[in-house]
């Protein structure tokens, strides 16, 4: 586990905050994306920022340091800086979310700064090493998988979530209308099936009872929480596994047909932007589970090649059903 302090390559000024007040529907609000260094989490930091929000951005992997995910190339620095080449103020903060006094920290700092918290996103993962589909974990069954390996995937797929979301939470409900985001992979209807392997089906699963729970809980402060999930995602790590660029990414469909209905994480990003902005939020989403194809649906959102693809209907549909189809169909 690593243990890094809470320094930033932002400073999270009066300065900066100026730098997004007035523009764009996030102006003024305060988000923190916990697990911003790439992917879904970075592209949502993005966008957030993108709407004028002040982003802090939380994760393991520094230009100092890289976590057991073992990656180097993309850092939690990188992120706050493209938040703030879109318009919003991006703030890095190294964290390990399974460190309450790190996660203590780094909401002290939020909260010396700005007193609330308008929006929390959870996107806290990094245990693609452990349940590699190209590996045996997937065709595994559960007592088959090494504990040691289990328990660390339900750390950092569920533990972290909890850990974050309880000791935020005193700081979100001070927001005029709090917003809890939970990423996983896959949605409540989805993930009636199995997942394969015990503990990546309780950790993709556990989000979403978080968010059901908490919108609860939420309710009475105006709040909303919400479980989403992104398609096949072209994230930078997924790229990188089929030997393709985002530029080329087609070539990986000849080894993987189902890739044809990839998308970018800008996709499952601009939908919950929108959401974000969405004043009636609480009553179309609170405790509900969502997609970024469903997302895309309502506010009219497309990926950033003009598409709207759908990933999960094409598997509900065409795999599961088998409906004839293909990935194409449902772009």
């Amino acid at each position: 586990m690593d243990t890094n302090t809470n320094t930033n390559s932002s400073t999270d000024t009066a300065t900066q905050d100026m730098r997004q007040d007035g523009a764009g529907p996030l102006a003024g609000r305060i988000a923190l994306v916990a697990g911003a260094t790439r992917g879904a989490g970075r592209a949502l930091a993005v966008e957030l920022g993108r709407g004028g929000a002040t982003v802090y951005v939380t994760g393991r992997t520094t230009r100092e340091r890289v976590s057991e995910v073992g990656r180097a190339t993309e850092t939690i620095e990188e992120t706050a800086e493209l938040v703030t080449a879109a318009g919003g103020a991006g703030i890095a903060v190294p964290t390990d979310h399974l460190d309450e006094d790190q996660v203590r920290a780094l909401l002290r700092r939020i909260e010396d700064a700005h007193g609330h918290l308008d929006v929390l996103v959870n996107d806290l993962w990094g245990a693609e090493h452990l349940c590699s589909a190209d590996g045996p974990f997937f065709g595994s069954k559960s007592w088959q998988t090494p504990l040691a390996d289990g328990l660390r995937i339900l750390d950092l797929g569920v533990r972290s979530h909890v850990v974050t979301a309880a000791l935020a939470l005193p700081l979100l409900i001070r927001s005029d209308a709090p917003l809890l985001v939970e990423v996983t992979d896959g949605t409540a209807v989805t993930n009636r099936r199995y997942r394969e392997n015990l503990y990546y089906d309780l950790a993709k699963y556990g989000p979403i009872r978080i968010a059901l729970g908490l919108g609860e809980e939420l309710a009475p402060y105006g709040g909303t929480a919400v479980a989403v999930t992104p398609g096949f995602l072209r994230s930078e790590q997924m790229l990188d596994g089929f030997g393709v660029t985002e530029e080329n990414w087609r070539d990986a469909v000849a080894r993987e047909p189902d890739f044809g209905v990839a998308e970018t994480p800008y996709f499952l990003a601009r939908g919950v932007a929108a959401l974000a902005a969405d004043p009636d939020r609480a009553t179309r989403w609170n405790g509900a589970s969502t997609s970024s194809a469903e997302l895309a649906r309502t506010y009219g959102i497309r990926d950033v090649d003009g598409s709207r693809p759908d990933c999960w209907a094409y598997f509900e549909e065409v795999k599961y059903a088998g409906k004839p189809g293909t990935p194409e169909d449902y772009r």
